[in-house]
């Protein structure tokens, strides 16, 4: 097989491959004994029919496509080697020319890496992430914990908003009940706004044995359309009212709820672990600002084919984390109004962005000379074993040589970053 770069353009590249009557041949002999079994000869059992005779019946291009699937995934690459491209699409091929001989000539059409130059990366304007930690960060922390030790208690007193109802309810709509508006037993949190406007607010100050009735309008936008802006009448009674207990905060609670001796020592470990994860939230959030305020001085037209490649896979993450509710993309496009179409073109700025961004970091870590040392991998694998609890060795032996590139690859990409954060100005 010979390759031949016939024309670049920006991104656009064409290539032949002449493949010689022999390569063909073998593998037209190939797709033959792979496919034979296809074909119906009168005078042959199936699958028996010798080559020769199949293709006097059925053309001598019979084979053609099978034989180019077989053979392309063995030269195709050996071609893009040759001509040292960066390939970034899937190949367009086409059948340029059957010579006389048996052997064929292809023509290729790819997207490569584009091509651009980057100046003056070092020392952009960065905004500061302020990563501060503040008593009211603490205190809410701690309000959540006081939260899951909290506990639900029956009181005589009427309704107030914040407290519990349990409630039974009946609604009628011009004297006649609708579905769904039926319950018994049913605890509502008077002033979470759970029901229709107008209702929660008539429970406040009523006793638990009241019964009564709650008169309200639903909203013209209601979903189900027998309802929207029509008045209805509900048939309540109060079962009883309950309000939420929290514990004491002091030492007591640290100890009989934590691992902490003392409420100081569990606050001290609060403002800890949150500063840990203010800094790590401040230093990602620079660390994109740098790499967008340095994609602002760099032109780059980008292949769309890299763009839709970016799309594809940003679909992909978002159907992923829908399968975790028990939801899929094609449902939450039903359900939100939209075809999968419009979700994909609505990211299509961001994914944009996103491929700009890569090349840009890429161009750098070329630039920079950026390496990913063996110890940069162990340490990484290290801290992978020790983050899922999994032991270190088990994890080197199940990795191979492609995965450990990839490692060093995202290495290589987050020390580049990190390098144009440590040359920034921040501001």
């Amino acid at each position: 097989m010979k390759s031949e770069l016939i024309k670049k353009e920006g991104y656009s590249v064409t290539f032949e491959m002449a493949i010689d009557a022999v390569e063909f041949d073998k593998a037209i002999d190939k797709a033959y004994n792979k496919t034979k079994s296809r074909y119906n000869i009168a005078g042959f059992r199936k699958g028996k029919a010798p080559r020769k005779i199949i293709e006097l019946n059925y053309g001598k291009g019979v084979f053609f496509n099978d034989a180019l699937d077989i053979l392309l995934p063995e030269v195709y690459p050996v071609a893009v080697e040759e001509l040292k491209l960066e390939v970034v699409s899937q190949p367009d091929i086409d059948i340029k020319e059957i010579k006389d001989d048996g052997g064929l000539v292809l023509a290729v059409m790819v997207d490569v890496k584009p091509e651009f130059t980057i100046e003056n990366y070092f020392g952009v304007d960065v905004e500061k992430v302020d990563s501060t930690v503040t008593d009211e960060m603490i205190d809410e922390e701690l309000n959540a914990l006081l939260e899951k030790q909290s506990r639900m208690v029956t009181v005589e007193s009427p309704v107030e908003n914040g407290n519990v109802a349990v409630i039974d309810f009946a609604g009628t709509l011009d004297g006649v009940p609708f579905e769904g508006g039926t319950s018994e037993g049913y605890s509502l949190e008077v002033g979470s706004g759970t029901f229709i406007p107008g209702f929660e607010e008539q429970l406040v100050g009523k006793s638990t044995g009241d019964e009564f009735d709650v008169n309200v309008t639903f909203p013209e936008d209601y979903p189900a359309e027998e309802l929207a802006g029509k008045p209805v009448v509900f048939k309540v009674k109060i079962n009883e009212v309950k309000v939420k207990e929290l514990p004491e905060l002091d030492d007591s609670f640290a100890q009989d709820t934590t691992e902490f001796e003392s409420l100081e020592e569990l606050k001290n470990d609060i403002r800890t672990k949150k500063q840990e994860e203010a800094d790590q939230n401040a230093k990602s959030e620079m660390r994109n600002k740098v790499v967008e305020k340095v994609a602002e001085g760099v032109e780059i037209d980008i292949p769309n084919s890299m763009v839709e490649a970016q799309l594809d896979r940003q679909l992909q993450d978002i159907n992923m984390q829908l399968s975790y509710q028990g939801w899929s993309l094609e449902k939450f496009a039903e359900l939100s109004g939209q075809s999968i179409e419009d979700i994909r073109e609505a990211r299509r700025d961001e994914a944009k962005a996103m491929v700009k961004h890569a090349l840009i970091v890429e161009k750098i870590v070329e630039l920079e000379k950026v390496e990913a040392t063996d110890e940069d991998i162990e340490k990484d694998l290290e801290n992978f074993a020790k983050m899922y609890q999994i032991e270190i060795d088990k994890i080197k032996s199940s990795i191979g040589d492609a995965e450990k590139e990839n490692i060093a690859d995202r290495i290589r990409t987050e020390k580049a970053v990190d390098l144009l954060l440590e040359k920034a100005n921040l501001i």
